[in-house]
This record gives structure tokens, sequence and C-alpha cells, in this order.
């Protein structure tokens, strides 16, 4: 690698290195490509020890040529994004965040939940997290304006659904509805959604009076029902900086080898919502660094962008961050770093909520727990998130797969899975591991934990490793764990490790382990259930529901009908002589009754 060195020019771009089995370690960016390489073979007074540790492991490199620093940036994020190398500071985040959409681009606007922004001319809002005042929200726009949820084409009228019969859409798809009325409710909607309660009370306000002038009683009642609801809905909402519009605040705090990075989402000065982050392994990282990070990966996916990003230390590259958001916004995009005044306080919030995190034992007992994982099982890195799977079956049958996941001190219930294996014949633990880890893995995707646990021996181990080689998912951390005693396996080595000592290593891996024994045999059983009480009539063609209700309402019972002749069959309602006959061979294969 130091001879390849030479051949680098000196440009703008992004640098990727890899390991042995040609696995990506590392991706960065760089003002002069070459002098930055260089910079990770030279000698520091003060060494890193993840650069240290992945230099090590790097056998090559390569470049990438970019004709900025900006699309140097712009390459880097999409890069770590698509490969997740094990020595940049990742994101371990794959949610989407809801979103309240407004088609005002349609001739008769709709609303919805998304979790995609899309550049198609509607308005949206958000992002609501947690997504409960989201639903107090769509619940008081639905029983006060009724503007329609429906995806229908309006292009003919046609008769309205029970969406309107229980008061809930004003039917424009009746062709009856008013343009302008309607309009007018989707407009209070919209001064709702941009937070501008005080204006949309103030209208509220002269409505009523001038429908009460007119004498217009009932309508003057409605519109008053929506003036209170509005004025609650106001005073629920935590209003913290009217006078700011729309800010994301970041909070970064350290406790230890544990990093928390709080994200504040504040639109028209009203908190909306917030998330929060843990970053491990990088207590030698400079906050600048890690902000710089965190903002070019946080901000990759499709939001809707702030007019300000609110940071304690301006990040590094604020410049080439501010430039990019603000391209992807259309409009300018600050990253600032307040010192005094309601933007500083607002910091100082996000810092001390990073601080209440930091603190909690489950942070602390999960991140204690996975690096005492990591040195039992000598791995490169804690792992963040683990997985574990298993099979259960009783000679062969009702197989089942199933995959539990574990992160942040819990188990993860959105993230399990759980399969049926009908395509193996016979109790083949070994092909049954196969087929398990190939669709499970495909299923995930590219959501695969950082440690994966194997329920069993060496040779369940081998098939996992086999299969993930043969579907190019290999490169994650891999072991299986065995009962009587409790001992792990790992990949190349012969002797097992001992997970006996109680230590929280052990106890962690075997407790994941039980887990997915459980969710496995909890299945399975269910599945075998189910086979008991199976009615012979499901397995007959053409025996659906309906008929089988006639059949046992006529005869009573299986045994009946099993001694019933094909014309008393036929007689029976939606039956007929054919499948009359076909049923009868079915429940008396020996003989043939006619």
């Amino acid at each position: 690698m130091r001879e390849k060195l030479a051949t680098v020019p000196l440009k703008p771009g992004v640098y990727i290195f890899r390991d042995r089995d040609n696995r990506v370690l590392y991706v960065g960016k760089a003002r002069q490509l070459r002098n930055r390489l260089r910079s990770y073979f030279q000698k520091s007074s003060d060494p890193d020890a993840r650069k240290t540790a992945m230099v090590r492991e790097a056998v090559d490199f390569e470049v990438m040529v970019t004709g900025n620093e900006l699309e140097a940036l712009i390459l880097e994020a999409n890069l770590i994004k698509q490969f997740k190398p094990r020595y940049n500071v990742l994101l371990r985040d794959d949610k989407s965040y809801p979103y309240i959409k407004l088609t005002l681009n349609e001739r008769w606007p709709r609303i919805e939940v998304v979790r995609r922004v899309a550049r198609d001319g509607a308005r949206y809002f958000g992002p609501y997290v947690p997504a409960g005042n989201m639903w107090k929200v769509l619940s008081y726009i639905r029983n006060n304006y009724q503007v329609r949820t429906c995806r229908h084409p309006l292009d003919k009228p046609m008769r309205p659904c029970i969406q309107h019969q229980i008061q809930k859409c004003a039917a424009p798809c009746s062709g009856e509805l008013d343009h302008d009325e309607y309009m007018r409710a989707v407009n209070e909607v919209k001064l709702l959604l941009e937070g501008k309660n005080r204006l949309l009370i103030r209208s509220l306000e002269k409505q009523m009076l001038k429908l009460s002038d007119e004498m217009k009683y009932e309508e003057a009642a409605l519109v008053r029902d929506r003036l209170h609801a509005v004025v609650k809905i106001s005073e629920s909402q935590k209003i913290v900086a009217p006078e700011l519009g729309d800010v994301d605040v970041i909070g970064l705090y350290r406790k230890g080898l544990l990093v928390i990075v709080k994200i504040l989402f504040i639109r028209n000065g009203a908190m909306i919502g917030s998330r929060h982050f843990s970053l491990k392994d990088v207590s030698e990282s400079a906050d600048q660094y890690l902000l710089g990070n965190f903002i070019s990966q946080f901000y990759s996916r499709e939001l809707v962008l702030p007019a300000e990003i609110l940071c304690q230390t301006l990040p590094e590259d604020r410049e080439m961050l501010s430039e990019w958001l603000s391209s992807r916004k259309g409009r300018k995009v600050k990253i600032l770093s307040p010192v005094r005044g309601t933007r500083s306080d607002l910091v100082k919030m996000a810092v001390e909520n990073a601080e209440l995190i930091a603190g909690t034992e489950k942070n602390h007992v999960s991140g204690a727990a996975a690096d005492a994982i990591r040195e039992l099982l000598e791995l490169q890195t804690a792992p963040e998130e683990i997985g574990a799977m298993d099979i259960s079956n009783i000679s062969g049958k009702e197989a089942v797969g199933a995959f539990v996941r574990w992160a942040s001190g819990r188990f993860v219930k959105s993230g399990y899975r759980r399969i049926k294996m009908d395509a193996i014949q016979g109790p083949d633990d070994y092909e049954m591991m196969r087929e398990m880890v190939r669709r499970i893995v495909k299923n995930l995707g590219e959501g695969l934990p950082d440690l994966l646990i194997i329920d069993g021996g060496k040779a369940h181990l081998k098939a996992a490793l086999d299969t993930l080689m043969d579907i190019g998912a290999a490169g994650k951390d891999v072991i299986a764990v065995a009962k009587d005693p409790d001992r792990a396996f790992l990949p190349g080595i012969d002797t097992p490790v001992a997970l006996d000592d109680g230590g929280p290593a052990a106890l962690l891996l075997r407790r994941i382990r039980d887990e997915a024994h459980r969710f496995a045999v909890s299945y399975h059983k269910k599945l075998r259930a189910a086979r008991t009480f199976e009615s012979p009539l499901e397995k007959v063609p053409g025996i659906a529901k309906k008929r089988r209700f006639e059949l046992l309402r006529h005869f009573g019972s299986i045994e009946a009908i099993r001694n019933s002749t094909i014309e008393e069959l036929a007689k029976v309602k939606g039956m007929n002589v054919l499948v009359a006959a076909k049923l009868l061979e079915a429940l008396n294969p020996d003989s043939r009754k006619t």
C-alpha cells in the first residue's frame, strides 16, 4: 500500500480501505487524497487506536477522484450508507420518520401519513417523533374538517363511502360539494399544521361572530367546536421559540466510551419531536468530527430540512455541509453554534437531555455487556446489535425457523422474524439451518446485526457460515452457542469458549440464545396445535369455507359425511355430483362409496 501511495493524485475525492476478504473497512473523504492517505502510515504523537486498528487490518485501498470537496462529501455519505464500514462512525438507525402530507397539488387535496418525502408539490409537516401528537392532530382534523384521506381519482362522481356516513369525510367524490368551501377547510388545516394557531383562532372567531349575526346558529356552533379544539391543541403544544421558525437542535454528550447525540425537531417554534443516537467506541474522536459525520449521515435521507441547525460546536466541514443541505432544500440552510440567547438555551437543553439518556441504567448496562462480549470473543468492535437464530421441529414435522434481535439493552420485537420450512423433508437439522439462514438473511437485507448467534454446535455454525458465503452475506461476526454445558463455538477455532462464569457477556449471550429458542418453540407449538384441530375437509380440493359449513350443518359430523353417499352429498347447498365424488374419495381412500 505504501508503494501504491505514489500513484494517488493530489485531488479531492474519496478513499476506501479493504481487508484481505475485500470487505470495506473504512470510507473517508479528502481535499488532497495522497496527503490524507499518507497520514495513515506516519507515526503520530497522539495515535488514534481506532485508526491504528483499521490500518493494521487493511491490505488494500482504492480512491475515487471527484470534481470538488462537496462532491466528495456526498459520495462519502452514500458509500457509508451502502457499505456500513466497521471503522466508520455509524448511525444504527434504519427507521423512517412519519410526516403529515397535505396534497395541495391536487384539485381536491387529501391528507395522509407518509414516511417518504418527495418533491411532488405537496406540503409535508414533521417529522413527528414519537408519533402520538401527530395522531391527535389528525383525529382533530378528521372530526372537524373532514378532509378526504382516500386516493380515489375524482374525475367522475361516485357514491360516497362509509367515511362520509360517519362524518369523517366531506365526500368531494359525490360531485355535489362546493370547491371553495372545501378549500377553506383545507386552508384552515394548513394553518394548523404550520403552527399558525393564533391566526387560525382569530379567523375562526370572526367566522363564528359573522354566522351568529346572520342567525346561522347551527353553523356558528360547528365553528365554535372547531375553535375550542384548536385552543386545546395549542395548549398541549410545547412552544419553545416562536420567533425561530424551523430549527433542528443537536446536543452531544460523552460518558466513557459512550457518546449520545440528541436531536430536537422544532417547527414553527413548537417542539414536535426528538430522537437520540448512541455512538460507541468513538471516545478518541473530536466533537467536531462526530457532529460532521452525524449531520452528513442523518440528513442524507429524504427529510424536510430546517432553515437552521444548531450545535454546541461547529462541525467539521461546516461550510460544505451547509452548501450541500442548501442545495437539497432549495434555500439557505445555516449551521450555527450560538453562544447566547434563545438558540444557545436550546442547545443546552439538547445537551442536558443527552446527558440524562447517557446516565440511564439501560445504556450503561448494555454498553458494558457489549464490551464484555467483545473481549470474551476477541471481536474487533463491541456489537451494538445482536441477532440469534434457532430451529424447532419434531421428527422434521412443523419445522420452523426463528430470529430475534437485541439492541440498546432490550429485545426489539419489531425485528423478530419467523418462517415455516415446508420444503425440507425429514429431520435434517443442518439443511434446515441452511434454509433458515438463507431466507431470514434475504428478508433482513442490509439490516443484519453486528453479531449473529446460531443455536447449536460446531456443525450448525459451519452450515450457517457456508450459507452466508454462498449468498454473498459473509462479513458479520457469527458464533454458535450450545447447551449442556453452555459454550460458544467461534469460526476457525476448535476449542469452544465457556459461558458458565456468570459474567455479563456469558449471561447476555445465553439470554439471547434462549429467547430465540423460546420464540421458535412457541411458533412450532402453534402450528402443531393448528394441525391437531384441522378439519379433514380443509384438505379436500374444491371444499372451501362455505361448502364445509353447509356440509357440517347438514350432516352434523365428519363421520356422518364419510358414511353418506354421493347422491346425499350432492343435495347439499353448493355441492354437485363431481365434488361429492372427490370428497368421498378423499375421506375414504381405501374404498370409494357410490
